[in-house]
């Protein structure tokens, strides 16, 4: 098994592990204190685990080779995952607006907050953990399924912060704090639901890399000794592996042997300029 795929599933396991014990301690602490700010971190947390429940067996499919049935591999399972998680963190959302409506229009003292504060910090510094070692996997693989994973990580770190701001508020007679914050969260989610979703459309609508990336394969072909040109550029991502291919115009008085020399050159230079690309070069004969 490569690096890349014992890294995804290590972390995808950490993920899975973190959200069963963030969702025990924050439905504790919301029986017994009430709140509904922590009501709409469990749900979060809830929405969590099914995620990366989602991305635990999203990622093993995905890494399966190339077969008979699927010739480009199965990295489309990764863009399917983002956007059932972008579902689940919307409907979330929903919930917890018309829970925090409720609240707001019947105000409520919070009971043991002390407990509530203690639970928000355990979670604060459990996810924390969790986060980086998210972005230290996205950094090696950039993998779509576990950045959408790791974003909702992030959003619940920032509504705990929340959390505890409201949770004193509440505690000092603001007892509209506790609800004002959960809607505040609530959009929040949206907004996370929103960008995991559309980055997801964007793989399965076969979207072209983003600019950066074919720049520099433009500059690699242009940088290859004997090309005197290319067009037709295609690119498009799925889940981890990156598809190139491009026609590359060459001396129609080159032999065979000389004309796939410079493509195979090319492709080799394009392979490690670009991580898990697949390169696709037709070569055309040109007119010098």
């Amino acid at each position: 098994m490569s690096n890349h795929a014992q890294l995804l599933k290590r972390v995808t396991y950490a993920s899975v592990a973190t959200a069963l014990i963030l969702i025990i301690a924050k439905a504790i602490a919301w029986y017994m204190s009430g709140s509904i700010g922590i009501l709409a971190s469990l749900i979060d947390s809830l929405m969590d685990s099914f995620a990366s429940i989602i991305n635990l067996f999203a990622v093993r499919y995905a890494l399966q080779p190339a077969d008979d049935d699927h010739h480009f591999g199965h990295g489309k399972a990764e863009p399917l995952a983002g956007l059932a998680q972008a579902s689940f963190i919307a409907g979330s959302a929903v919930f917890l607006i018309f829970n925090a409506i409720q609240r707001l229009q019947n105000p409520q003292e919070l009971t043991n907050s002390n407990i509530g504060i203690a639970v928000m910090v355990f979670s604060i510094i459990v996810t924390v953990f969790l986060v980086l070692y998210q972005r230290h996997v996205v950094k090696i693989t950039n993998n779509l399924a576990i950045k959408a994973d790791s974003l909702h990580y992030l959003t619940d770190l920032l509504t705990n912060f929340s959390i505890l701001i409201a949770l004193y508020l509440t505690a000092q007679g603001y007892l509209w704090a506790d609800a004002a914050f959960a809607i505040a969260i609530a959009l929040y989610i949206f907004k996370s639901a929103f960008e995991i979703g559309n980055d997801a459309f964007a793989q399965l609508m076969d979207k072209k890399l983003d600019e950066k990336t074919e720049a520099k394969i433009v500059k690699a072909i242009k940088e290859t000794q004997g090309a005197l040109g290319y067009h037709d550029l295609r690119t498009r991502q799925s889940g981890k592996d990156k598809f190139i291919q491009f026609h590359l115009e060459l001396d129609d008085r080159l032999s065979l042997i000389e004309a796939h020399a410079i493509a195979d050159g090319l492709e080799k230079k394009l392979m490690a300029l670009i991580p898990d690309a697949e390169v696709m070069i037709h070569e055309d004969p040109t007119k010098a």
